[in-house]
């Protein structure tokens, strides 16, 4: 693996086992959050954080998505995160795509968003007709996010020449020999905007005192040029991601630099 390709990995990395609680167990909900509550609405999450992508950036071109572990910034049980994001997958409103850098870090994106955009890039172009072909499809249905020879080939009938107008499309990327993960048309842009954006938030919470800064207080400050994203967005990844401890304080939820 090149430098590049290993700082990406350890940029996705999502630490296990963590919960955003403070390490006494306090649960985060006696702290004061500028964000809304979402445990008797789970589904509202999931637009919540749809809502927060910044389609402008992308002139559109790409469907407002985000990674699956910011979700655990608004729903403390990270179970039933899981069993939502199954649920929707198995009603065919969602897809989870692997980033590709990391087996446990997956983009969350809705369906129709995605088949909209992937139909609106290609349109009018020598793909047009085989990217149709793919959406019309149960495959993009299927809760699976990889999908094997057997699958693409026996069963829907794309042939090896199609296949790599898909994967040239940008709706498949290859997995190994033989399979390929479902993807994001354009979606590298995306990420490239999420490394910087975590990076710099990280390092500007590192230069504060303690390495730690209240919630409430970061949450309104000015996003820094490689926010693209926006800071509440970034805010939500590095919690979620377990990058930072929330601890409870009589001022609101702190964010500390997890060492561990």
């Amino acid at each position: 693996m090149d430098r590049k390709r290993k700082l990406i990995c350890d940029a996705f990395k999502v630490k296990k086992l963590r919960d955003s609680c403070s390490r006494d167990g306090t649960d985060l909900k006696a702290s004061a959050s500028p964000y809304p509550d979402f445990t008797e609405d789970p589904h509202g999450a999931v637009s919540y954080l749809c809502a927060l992508f910044p389609r402008k950036l992308f002139n559109d071109t790409l469907p407002p998505l985000f990674l699956k572990h910011q979700l655990y910034s608004l729903l403390q049980d990270r179970t039933a995160v899981d069993r939502l994001l199954s649920s929707l997958q198995q009603k065919g409103e969602v897809c989870l795509v692997q980033t590709g850098f990391d087996p446990d870090t997956f983009m969350v994106v809705m369906t129709d968003d995605l088949r909209r955009t992937a139909l609106s890039s290609s349109e009018g172009g020598s793909r047009a007709t085989v990217v149709r072909k793919f959406l019309d499809c149960d495959l993009l249905l299927s809760p699976n996010i990889s999908y094997g020879r057997d699958e693409v080939m026996m069963k829907h009938r794309f042939s090896d020449g199609e296949i790599t107008q898909l994967v040239r499309a940008g709706l498949l990327t290859v997995r190994d020999a033989g399979s390929w993960w479902l993807a994001v048309p354009g979606a590298g842009r995306f990420i490239t905007h999420f490394i910087k954006g975590r990076k710099a938030l990280l390092s500007q919470i590192r230069r504060s005192r303690y390495k730690e800064v209240l919630l409430t207080d970061l949450s309104t400050r000015k996003a820094p040029p490689n926010l693209r994203l926006g800071m509440e967005f970034h805010i939500h990844d590095i919690i979620g991601a377990g990058l930072v401890d929330c601890i409870p304080t009589a001022s609101g939820t702190l964010l500390r630099i997890s060492e561990t």
